[in-house]
């Protein structure tokens, strides 16, 4: 079981062969990283863009005498769907956003019928190490999904339990989040938490148990859900927090890193590759990080175990 994000990277260094990763035009600060990934036997990177900018901006960064392919496409509005084209054609393992614009780069990606979605939906999940013990959290959908009914979260718990189990996790607890832990019909988060947990009930997740509605103190404390009446080997001790929409979750992990100064990674789920996006809430050091998750998402077959 990996348990900490040093055993990602340790896990990463040792799967065998570095996966090739995608970058379409690349800017100085995903150079920099790469040169890392690249030192730490973890992932070769395929820079793609206008051929002489991206030969000028490598001779100035570490990467200029570590391992690397320029992949010249002309003028950069080329370099996006080259990248995509990479990748979906087994040609590079894994692809980074590099320089574009977020919302161009998520629109090519999950485009239905050129982009990289493997299945109905891809959804983020956010990767967080426990700072009293060593144990990694997932929170999910944390950027993508922004109001999910319950078939929506069914499938974002499913993305989310692929992730799990590639890092070892077992007997998987998930806190279906709501603002109560009450089932209220004028609520829609709390009936979803409650279908959720009726097919937790019936093995429709396997071995994970959903429990829901819960509020957040519930979840982390079995002395409040016991105050509260609620009894659950779910409280106290969750694996996967599945948020009611994208504004509780992006702002509960910006919370959890900026004001509980927890370290964070992520990767989008639910594609046919692993996906690398900037966010602003991943920091620098913890970028390396979600190279190493993507790396381990790979496989043997180089596919997205997500």
């Amino acid at each position: 079981m990996i348990n900490t994000f040093q055993g990602i990277l340790d896990a990463a260094r040792d799967g065998g062969a570095r996966k090739r990763i995608a970058v379409p035009s690349a800017k100085k600060r995903d150079l920099d990283l790469l040169s890392r990934a690249v030192k730490g036997g973890i992932a070769v990177p395929v820079i793609i863009g206008d051929g002489r900018a991206m030969e000028a901006l490598v001779k100035k960064s570490p990467l200029a005498s570590l391992k690397h392919e320029i992949l010249d496409v002309g003028e950069s509005g080329g370099a996006l769907p080259e990248a995509i084209r990479l990748v979906r054609e087994g040609r590079a393992d894994i692809l980074m956003q590099g320089g574009l614009d977020q919302k161009a780069f998520l629109g090519a990606v999950l485009d239905a019928k050129t982009g990289l979605r493997k299945g109905r939906l891809a959804s983020y999940a956010s990767v967080l190490q426990l700072m009293k013990r060593d144990k990694l959290i997932l929170v999910t959908d944390t950027f993508v999904n922004n109001f999910p009914g319950a078939a929506e979260k069914q499938l974002i718990l499913e993305n989310a339990i692929g992730l799990a189990g590639l890092l070892g996790m077992g007997s998987l607890k998930i806190a279906a989040l709501a603002a109560i832990e009450q089932v209220n019909p004028s609520i829609s988060s709390t009936l979803d938490a409650a279908v959720l947990s009726k097919m937790s009930e019936r093995k429709q997740f396997g071995n994970a148990v959903v429990e829901g509605p819960l509020d957040m103190d519930c979840a982390l404390s079995t002395v409040a859900a016991s105050r509260k009446g609620l009894k659950s080997e779910v409280t106290g001790n969750v694996d996967i927090y599945l948020v009611p929409e994208i504004e509780t979750g992006y702002l509960l992990v910006q919370a959890l890193v900026f004001f509980g100064r927890m370290k964070t990674a992520g990767v989008l789920l639910g594609t046919v590759k692993p996906v690398i996006l900037n966010l602003p809430f991943v920091s620098g050091e913890n970028r390396l990080v979600e190279i190493a998750l993507a790396s381990l998402m790979c496989g043997k077959g180089g596919g997205n175990n997500g």
